[in-house]
């Protein structure tokens, strides 16, 4: 598990590279749990001014939760267990007590661009790509608290479009509709510029940024209905779920009946 996600501090910046490039750094369960150990980590190491995450390689920031791990799904439960798990996790990057920078190369979908949209600022390479083609390969759905937060990042119409088409936004147009903050020249740069963004911030005044993140957070939260387990268990329940898993398993296109 340590060489799937790599944590090292250095002059007050904590590293989160996601390891697993073969797979395009694609998160198994274990990840998600060890990304959440270290922004408890964090709340008590005073070492720690920023943290900066990456995925290794330039293919991919994180390609969405690894399709294998859906295999052991049985019953909603499951389900349910899955999402409370991952508005978990994202929940503690999102109150991080430092700021966070995500470096992304590549692609960043589905539990990546989750991952990504929960950090305080993004800086992407030219090649980067985003989105949530859950529409076109699994068909499950995301948590409210997810719509919710890339609803206050990007806008309501735009979350539709990406969602609904199921396309994968280059990174112009992710810079244009504010779902990046920079997009570099060149790819190699990416870690070097995105060091420098974390520590900048890293030397201004902890309580204004803590205050800033706590406040847009309140404001969030107001957006974000309480129950949403029915959608949940409604896809994940679903045969169509059941055939988009074995149709990207086995890499042929779904055919969906709404059931």
């Amino acid at each position: 598990m340590t060489e799937e996600l790599l944590y090292d501090v250095q002059d007050g910046i904590g590293t989160i590279t996601f390891n697993r490039p073969q797979a395009r750094n694609a998160m198994t369960f274990a990840m998600y749990e060890r990304l959440g150990e270290i922004c408890r980590e964090v709340e008590t190491d005073d070492r720690v001014k920023a943290l900066l995450i990456t995925g290794a390689g330039d293919k991919a920031f994180a390609a969405g939760t690894d399709i294998g791990q859906f295999r052991a799904f049985k019953g909603p439960d499951d389900a349910l267990a899955y999402e409370a798990r991952i508005d978990r996790l994202l929940s503690a990057l999102e109150r991080c007590r430092v700021p966070t920078v995500a470096a992304i190369a590549g692609a960043c979908t589905g539990g990546g661009a989750a991952i990504a949209a929960v950090c305080d600022l993004r800086i992407a390479a030219p090649n980067a790509r985003f989105g949530f083609p859950i529409a076109r390969t699994l068909g499950n759905c995301l948590s409210v608290a997810n719509y919710a937060r890339l609803s206050a990042l990007i806008g309501t119409a735009r979350v539709k479009d990406i969602i609904f088409t199921a396309r994968l936004v280059e990174a112009p147009e992710a810079q244009a509709i504010g779902l990046v903050s920079e997009v570099i020249a060149e790819g190699a740069d990416l870690l070097g510029r995105a060091g420098e963004v974390a520590r900048t911030v890293a030397s201004h005044a902890p309580l204004t940024l803590r205050a800033t993140k706590e406040a847009l957070l309140r404001i969030q939260e107001k957006m974000t209905p309480e129950e949403s387990d029915d959608l949940i268990v409604s896809c994940y329940m679903s045969q169509d779920f059941q055939e988009g898993m074995d149709a990207f398993l086995n890499k042929r296109p779904p055919v969906w009946t709404g059931k």
